[in-house]
């Protein structure tokens, strides 16, 4: 099978999009994904997006890690679709579309994306670090010395040994300004530190808000892979009108032979 794709990276975090509006991809195909993003045999990113028809909105995102298997929501992906989606026409400059954990809005002008992400409740305070879910699990985690941290080493550490086999990300934080956080992310399903998290910085953001560390709304986050923002309103059940922020871009498209 001839495969059609494109590339697409969000401040560093990069996946192969596939337009499945036909409905032609395997999906139950847990090599070729995997394949597909290896970055030695295959093309080569972080986690594979599939665009599919949605009844009642104007498309669907199905993500997978890649490992191959479906993951749970990813912010990064989800503004890289708006902007393959934009680019195949699907949308315009405004959206709403279908993901694994619900319904999302955004908006795309100039290459830059803000997503909506889903409301958040409940932050948990755990003894050095907090735990909330932002369409996927977070442990955010302040560390001294960022720069030079093992993320890799203690991510896993904390992924298998605090979060058992279905694991959480682990972000690891350090503050440079009033409004303005470092944040390096170990990814599950990557099993590896990635360039950035978009799921991951909104949880920073909401966690340091939650721990007096800022009082700002609109938090800026720098990540190995460039800049994003956070917005978002506190209320009396948690967080909600929370938005990401950042650039979204098309890397190359191409064509692969693969086994179906």
């Amino acid at each position: 099978m001839l495969l059609n794709f494109f590339k697409y990276q969000g401040t560093g975090n990069d996946f192969v999009m596939i337009d499945n509006r036909k409905e032609f991809f395997p999906k139950e195909n847990v090599g070729l994904v995997s394949f597909l993003c290896d970055r030695r045999f295959g093309i080569g990113a972080d986690g594979l997006i599939l665009l599919e028809n949605d009844e009642d909105t104007d498309f669907k995102m199905v993500y997978y890690n890649s490992d191959g298997r479906q993951g749970t929501m990813c912010g990064n992906g989800g503004r890289c679709i708006v902007a393959f989606a934009h680019y195949l026409g699907v949308v315009d400059q405004n959206t709403s579309f279908m993901a694994v954990d619900g319904l999302h809005n955004a908006t795309i002008a100039n290459g830059i994306v803000s997503l909506e992400m889903q409301n958040v409740g409940e932050i948990k305070e755990k003894s050095n670090s907090l735990f909330l879910n932002t369409g996927s699990p977070h442990h955010v985690q302040l560390v001294d010395g960022l720069k030079d941290f093992d993320v890799r080493k203690e991510g896993a550490k904390l992924r298998y040994g605090l979060y058992g086999e279905k694991g959480s990300n682990i972000n690891f934080v350090d503050q440079t300004a009033e409004d303005t956080f470092n944040v390096r992310t170990y990814e599950r399903g990557v099993e590896d530190e990635t360039f950035s998290c978009g799921t991951g910085v909104t949880a920073v953001a909401l966690a340091m808000y939650h721990s007096g560390k800022t009082n700002r709304d609109l938090v800026k986050i720098v990540t190995p892979g460039g800049n994003l923002q956070v917005k978002f309103r506190s209320n009396a059940n948690g967080y909600d009108q929370i938005w990401l922020t950042g650039p979204a871009k098309l890397v190359f498209k191409g064509e692969i032979n693969v086994e179906s």
